[in-house]
């Protein structure tokens, strides 16, 4: 007798999908049987819940018997808020902010972005809303939180109707001090509903409630931008998954800060999933290379469209809360990941004054490089390879068929305008691309004071895995692992992740005039939120856990350390604890600390509580051999330009058994991605399928 479709089976299938730019990675665990299956299907921009549905039905019939009615719980990760910030995509907003702080954006901060030597060079980009847009409304506020002059009311409904005959539906409100009070920011949200019932509003005392009022206004109007077109995409998916199923399916979207949310949440916090798919990425590769033996983990994830870097240390991700999207500083808390625009689909290109450039233009999934023949006119990474023979003629284990002779007469019409051979023009399309990532790993490690031959090098994604010799010569990093199914380690790393929320509130108090017992009220009411918002979520009271920290300065200084609050009472030795842990932390990061300066002091600027949901990990087994051979012949493949192409052997991921032992040159194939393993490489499998690669003189 077969289920009915309303009532889930016992079964228990969690699906991770993660949507790129180019393909939409799919990754099912079977709870029944403790079985998991990856897969991918080509990304549709369009309308990316087509792929999303696509990559369910896909998935499910990897899994012998399965159906929508065994699935438990979908969790996504998402580039829909992401996309639309980095094209710069946003539609008209309108802010409304304290009378007399209406060029609060045009003011913005001193700063000037790394790579100008001098500010005479450099143009602020545009403003998020046009001065046009931006509204005053009398009332103020002290830093207290307490009322210096009332909400002037008529003048809220005033610029509520405005807003309203402007057509301009999308409202940013962001008080000064609201993050002491949210009176007025409430007050306000009510007139402006009153008076624009169509508008959707969000308010700074909800979004960020933390002093720094230019960062908390960009935030705030940040997450008002992008919730439109998120909520449409979440609920769109949420609509269609219950279609297929009969019923309620559990949908979950991945958080920026490593933590997913329900569906139902989500909408109501946009901002959280800025970094949704890399966030993801990151936490599944520091599970697999800690798994594997490796506690300080560079990770490198690259996708079709960028490549997303981050730092691991002992398992866990680095996180921060001064990340920027695109031009537009976003102050939550987020994985630490630098993007750059170095993927498969990243487009080679001449410089006005003639040289070679790679990026950050791309092809993206439509139409894509020249060799998946749908059009694309323009040299991309993708066809570099597999015009030197790097990649094979076809993705997905044969699904995609590329055109291999289209790339070469792309790559032989730019290697003209540059008077190279063809080879070399490929090889300095991958050197640039190389050196660029390569760039970006430095960014989350030297410039942060670590030594990135310290660290292994975890890279993943579709083609992640594709420049890693090359990096380990520019870096100097000793080890680089690769997962089994490199492709789908986001998709993967959305089924580890716990439900998470993080709550904040400014506290600014110099650490000899602490009082305990004021900072145990503020962490007793962040603890409070979160411990509603798990019950929410539909965690047992037994479930809940929390993770307290404070940022911390000396006095003076611009920026705070984040450390961690002991548990238990926050009794003055809690306190000096955590002002010990600030300047062991700030040593470390910045070299030196005052702790034994008393004219240096210590100032506590907020207090953070995060909420945890536990939720079951997939298990991480040994692979057993196949006993089937992995050679699949050979192949002419160009590492060296000077050398040319030389008879290189292909090996069959899938059917290397723990254990095997490779040299370079060699080409490693799988369903999803391949490994170019140059001359003066080796690699081996370990016991959980990642293959291990050390340059040969440092093979152990």
């Amino acid at each position: 007798m077969s289920t009915p479709a309303h009532e889930p089976t016992d079964r228990g299938i969690r699906i991770g999908i993660d949507t790129g730019g180019t393909f939409t990675d799919v990754v099912a665990f079977d709870h029944a049987t403790g079985r998991m299956v990856t897969t991918k299907t080509p990304s549709t921009p369009s309308n990316p819940a087509d792929g999303f549905l696509a990559g369910i039905d896909k998935v499910l019939g990897l899994l012998e018997g399965a159906s929508y009615d065994d699935v438990a719980a979908v969790s996504h990760g998402t580039t829909v808020a992401t996309n639309q910030l980095l094209e710069g995509k946003v539609d008209a907003l309108g802010f409304i902010t304290t009378e007399g702080y209406e060029a609060m954006l045009e003011i913005a901060r001193q700063s000037v972005p790394d790579g100008y030597g001098n500010s005479y060079f450099w143009v602020k980009p545009d403003r998020i809303v046009p001065r046009h847009l931006v509204k005053g409304v009398g009332g103020r506020l002290d830093f207290t939180g307490a009322e210096v002059r009332p909400l002037d009311e008529d003048a809220a409904r005033t610029v509520g109707r405005w807003f309203r005959d402007k057509g301009i539906n999308t409202l940013a409100v962001c008080f000064l001090h609201a993050y002491a009070n949210p009176a007025h920011e409430e007050r306000m949200r009510e007139i402006l509903l009153e008076e624009h019932p169509e508008a959707i509003v969000s308010v700074s005392s909800e979004v960020l409630r933390e002093y720094r009022e230019y960062e908390r206004s960009m935030t705030t109007l940040v997450d008002a931008a992008v919730k439109p077109r998120l909520s449409a995409y979440v609920n769109n998916i949420k609509a269609r998954l219950a279609e297929g199923a009969g019923r309620q399916v559990p949908f979950y979207v991945m958080k920026s800060n490593g933590g997913v949310l329900s569906a139902d949440e989500v909408v109501h916090q946009p901002i959280t999933t800025v970094l949704s798919g890399p966030a993801a990425g990151a936490l599944g590769a520091a599970l697999i290379a800690q798994n594997a033996g490796f506690d300080k983990v560079l990770t490198s994830d690259g996708g079709g469209t960028s490549t997303d870097v981050s730092v691991v240390i002992d398992g866990e991700p680095t996180l921060t809360t001064e990340g920027s999207v695109g031009v537009y500083p976003s102050k939550i808390p987020m994985i630490d990941v630098v993007t750059v625009g170095a993927g498969g689909g990243s487009i080679a290109h001449l410089s006005p004054e003639g040289t070679l450039k790679v990026g950050p233009q791309s092809a993206g999934a439509d139409p894509g490089p020249i060799c998946y023949g749908k059009g694309g006119s323009e040299v991309t990474i993708t066809d570099a390879h597999v015009f030197l023979g790097r990649i094979p003629p076809h993705l997905l284990g044969g699904e995609i068929p590329l055109d291999v002779d289209a790339a070469q007469r792309g790559i032989e019409d730019l290697a003209a305008k540059l008077g190279l051979t063809p080879e070399a023009c490929a090889v300095g399309i991958l050197e640039i691309s190389a050196w660029n990532q390569a760039n970006a790993l430095r960014q989350v490690t030297v410039k942060r004071g670590l030594d990135v031959r310290d660290f292994a090098l975890t890279t993943f994604g579709g083609s992640g895995s594709l420049l890693l010799c090359r990096l380990v010569d520019i870096l100097g990093v000793p080890t680089v692992l690769v997962p089994p199914n490199p492709g789908n380690v986001s998709a993967f790393g959305l089924l580890t992740v716990d439900v998470k929320n993080d709550y904040v509130q400014t506290h600014v108090t110099l650490h000899d005039q602490l009082d305990p017992n004021a900072i145990t009220a503020v962490i007793d009411d962040l603890t409070e939120q979160a411990r509603v918002a798990l019950t929410k979520e539909g965690f047992a009271p037994e479930q809940h856990g929390f993770a307290r920290t404070a940022d911390v300065r000396y006095f003076g200084q611009a920026f705070e350390v984040r450390v961690a609050v002991p548990d238990g009472p926050l009794d003055e030795a809690a306190c000096d604890e955590v002002a010990r842990r600030f300047h062991a932390e700030h040593k470390a990061l910045y070299g030196y600390d005052f702790s034994g300066d008393d004219s240096q002091q210590v100032e506590w600027v907020n207090l953070r509580v995060s909420g945890i949901g536990p939720i079951q990990r997939p298990e991480i087994r040994r692979v057993e051999p196949t006993g089937a051979d992995p050679a699949r012949g050979s192949r002419q493949v160009c590492f060296d330009p000077d050398q040319g192409y030389v008879d290189t052997p292909l090996l069959w991921r899938t059917d290397l058994a723990p254990g095997t032992e490779i040299d370079g040159p060699a080409i490693i194939e799988e369903f999803g991605s391949t490994v170019p393993l140059h001359p003066g490489f080796a690699a081996r499998i370990d016991d959980f399928g990642n293959i291990i690669v050390t340059r040969k003189d440092d093979a152990r």
